[in-house]
């Protein structure tokens, strides 16, 4: 399907089409497919369950290192938890924020104790969240079989037949 628009010719690319029969006059099949599929209801509850889930995370941190990480500190020595680093470059520095500024290689294990605790309560609040939804959710009713087949000709019968409609055997009730 060759196109005749003068700007698709002129840089030889007149094979590909024209970009108005693709998108058509409100937008065409390709946005519609994707405006459907974005305005799904899985969709707008997944992003609004993303946006949530990004505040919760920054209350969680603000918990872990204002509220839970002070007295830990406090008991391990009057000390801010994030700032305890092991050195790997040789030269002393009297903190994180010091040694950063210099380049000095170092491993964080005070900020990665506050990223594991953020961690654990997050995972502890979805672990909450998801078992009581789970105890919300009604146990499904067991359906009884509306149809059974004949012993004598296998053909599907009503499951409360005491007569086969093909073969008119007489069958046993239950």
């Amino acid at each position: 399907m060759a196109s005749d628009d003068p700007v698709l010719q002129s840089v030889g690319l007149t094979h590909l089409g024209s970009p108005k029969a693709l998108l058509g006059k409100h937008g065409g099949p390709l946005l519609t497919e994707f405006r459907d599929f974005a305005l799904r209801g899985n969709m707008l509850d997944m992003a609004v369950g993303i946006i949530i889930g990004a505040a919760f995370g920054r209350v969680v941190s603000s918990l872990v290192s204002d509220i839970i990480m002070p007295p830990i500190g406090l008991l391990h020595g009057r000390s801010d938890f994030s700032n305890h680093f092991v050195n790997l470059s040789g030269k002393a520095y009297a903190t994180l924020a010091e040694a950063k500024a210099a380049g000095a290689a170092t491993i964080n294990y005070g900020m990665f104790l506050n990223t594991l605790f953020d961690f654990l309560i997050v995972a502890f609040a979805v672990f909450m969240l998801i078992r009581q939804v789970n105890r919300l959710k009604s146990a499904p009713t067991p359906v009884s079989p509306t149809a059974k087949d004949c012993p004598y000709c296998f053909s599907t019968i009503s499951a409360r037949a005491t007569r086969c409609p093909n073969c008119t055997s007489s069958l046993a009730t239950a």
